[in-house]
């Protein structure tokens, strides 16, 4: 793989380039993104609307051939910052992406600039009403951390010691917090997330139970048999048998 930009890519770089400075446009400042940021991260919701509005008083970049698809691609861009703005701020990554496919799906349905302008601003409060919602979470900050790691990373070889390091705690103390707030053990937590997200794979997929077994890393196909059905009262090939013909609800 060359590390050499194509030559048209070049070419359409120092075109947008040239007409930035003709037009004397300059995109908004990194300042100004980063105070959003940190407005959404920390809740206030009046100085991100405020910190918006100042932002958008400038012309928007140029991101189409038509005036209608270029903002369209500008508000994919304002929901990809806030994705990442509430995640930062503890929001599980897969909550804050589904709400993100939401929003740009409402974008493409939207037509006229007002209306688009409009969603602009319900979808940062939205995003900003999400991080609100964590304050309401019955876990602690350090809990909820190490949920939202273990969520992210649910198809990965979790180890305590992992998951402590990243919620700056030893594991002993992560260990008995864990339990002492969720009411089961860290290994618990993680074999039942498992089960819970292998039930796609089951209904949706003919992936063999020994793969799937094995994408969740349980040691083998028995254990994860086992611990399928302490938690569901089945079988994975009961599961799969009894309900790949309905539509299946997830956690």
């Amino acid at each position: 793989m060359t590390n050499t930009i194509k030559p048209n890519m070049l070419e359409r770089f120092m075109t947008v380039r040239m007409n930035n400075r003709q037009n004397h446009y300059l995109h908004p400042s990194f300042l100004m993104e980063q105070q959003l940021i940190e407005a959404i991260t920390s809740q206030n919701k009046e100085r991100a609307m405020n910190l918006l509005k100042n932002i958008n008083k400038d012309q928007r970049p140029t991101l189409a051939h038509t005036p209608l698809r270029s903002l369209k691609n500008s508000l994919i861009c304002s929901c990809t910052l806030f994705t990442r703005a509430i995640i930062s701020a503890g929001v599980e990554a897969e909550t804050a992406f589904n709400l993100s496919d939401a929003y740009i799906l409402e974008i493409e349905l939207r037509n006229t600039p007002e209306r688009l302008d409009e969603l602009e601003y319900e979808m940062l409060s939205h995003f900003i009403q999400m991080v609100i919602e964590l304050e309401g979470l019955p876990y602690s900050t350090i809990i909820n951390k190490a949920i939202t790691f273990i969520h992210d990373h649910i198809l990965d070889d979790l180890r305590l010691e992992q998951i402590a390091g990243h919620c700056y705690v030893s594991p002993s103390y992560l260990s008995h917090l864990f339990k002492k707030e969720v009411g089961r053990s860290i290994v618990q937590f993680i074999n039942e997330k498992r089960v819970e997200e292998s039930k796609y794979f089951l209904l949706h997929t003919t992936t063999s139970i020994s793969d799937i077994s094995g994408l969740f890393k349980f040691c083998n196909q028995s254990y994860y048999t086992s611990v399928f059905r302490k938690h569901l009262g089945l079988t994975p090939k009961q599961y799969r048998d009894t309900h790949a013909s309905q539509p299946a609800a997830f956690s």
